[in-house]
């Protein structure tokens, strides 16, 4: 993505174009599904941590441990009070990049307060007997609380240097906010793993803003990677249609609720009804209709032949399968169906260190599956 404003020099149609790729409705026979583990209530993030297990959170307030074999443990003890309402509950998980070292876990949840509820990132050890969580610090909280059950965002991305990307919903009745940068609606922030601002963030300094924001104008990111260009790469959710990626670029607005190309529930516009103006981001992709947007990730193994490398993987909740992305630097060149007969909500989608696609499933009794060439 060239983070100068396309707007400025395109018009709509032609943006609407360039934005659009070809999509091929594969049923890929040579993929298959096998269920690593079920039995799990609304699971939202998996990450590893090594020899073989997964830790899975699910939203109502539960981590879990998922051994080599698929048996799932029981939940883990000194996990922090969350406020499992609509959206809201125990959501992302990553495992620090120097986890085999210091078992260092970070994870994001709607946290109950004074004057609602937002979005908290918080960083704790796992036990040695792998039972608890020690040292549970929350080291981010989104300001201001508010009173709503909808657009926690609450995706984490770390980068290579250890920084952590957080990503924040607008809370939807607050849309307005994220545009505006005294606040942490409808933002990403980034912080040091001790939850402070690094010096380099584009807004360290600048009165009336908060120090945490990387990048703002988002509506509700639920997905977040960083890609092999080391970039921040995200999927938001639209209103009615509009769904985006994006690479989310220091300083920049990405529009909302300003530009969309969604539009109200029930049908009109948004705000002036606008798909671009001039200062304001334009996605790499977007979809009418949505697909309602999950977790993501990029294919760096040969699991799947040369052809799949370098793709992007995308978690449909609406439409229940996976969207693969051909790219072409940060350019979208083809958009493929896999899995169209899932029939199920994909919340979450990892690379796991064995070079396998691992897909959560949102349901109350959801599954850990790994996704597997057949033969």
């Amino acid at each position: 993505m060239t983070h100068t404003s396309a707007s400025a020099f395109l018009s709509p149609l032609l943006l609407a174009g360039a934005l659009l790729a070809p999509v091929v409705h594969a049923q890929n026979p040579g993929l298959t599904t096998e269920v690593v583990a079920r039995g799990l209530q609304n699971p939202w993030a998996v990450a590893f941590i090594g020899e073989g297990r997964m830790l899975v959170t699910e939203r109502p307030g539960r981590m879990r441990i998922i051994g080599a074999d698929g048996r799932l443990g029981e939940p883990l003890k000194n996990v922090p009070e969350v406020d499992a309402v609509g959206q809201g509950g125990l959501l992302d998980l990553v495992a620090d990049r120097d986890f085999a070292r210091n078992r260092t876990l970070h994870f994001c949840f709607s946290e109950p307060g004074l004057g609602g509820n937002s979005t908290a990132l918080a960083s704790a050890k796992l036990s040695a007997d792998n039972g608890s969580l020690e040292g549970v610090k929350v080291i981010f909280s989104q300001k201001p609380k508010f009173a709503s059950r909808l657009h926690f965002g609450c995706r984490i991305a770390q980068a290579p240097d250890g920084n952590l990307f957080l990503t924040l919903g607008d809370r939807f009745q607050r849309m307005a906010d994220a545009q505006t940068l005294d606040n942490h609606h409808g933002k990403v922030v980034r912080v040091r793993p001790d939850g402070s601002a690094p010096p380099d963030n584009p807004f360290v300094g600048r009165s009336g803003a908060l120090p945490e924001i990387w990048s703002y104008g988002h509506r509700n990111m639920q997905g977040a990677t960083i890609g092999p260009d080391g970039k921040l790469w995200t999927t938001e959710h639209g209103p009615q249609g509009g769904d985006e990626l994006n690479v989310a670029a220091a300083g920049k607005n990405y529009g909302w609720p300003v530009i969309t190309y969604g539009e109200n529930y029930g049908g009109g516009k948004i705000g002036e009804g606008i798909t671009s103006k001039a200062g304001l981001e334009q996605p790499l992709k977007y979809w009418v209709p949505s697909i309602a947007t999950s977790g993501m990730a990029f294919v760096n193994s040969e699991r799947y032949g040369k052809e799949w490398k370098g793709s992007l993987l995308v978690g449909s909740l609406k439409f229940q399968h996976v969207v693969r992305l051909v790219m072409n630097g940060e350019r979208v060149v083809r958009e493929e169906k896999v899995l169209p007969d899932l029939a199920q909500r994909v919340r979450d989608v990892r690379e796991g260190p064995d070079g396998f696609i691992y897909l959560l499933t949102d349901d109350r009794d959801g599954q850990l599956l790994r996704l597997k060439p057949r033969g």
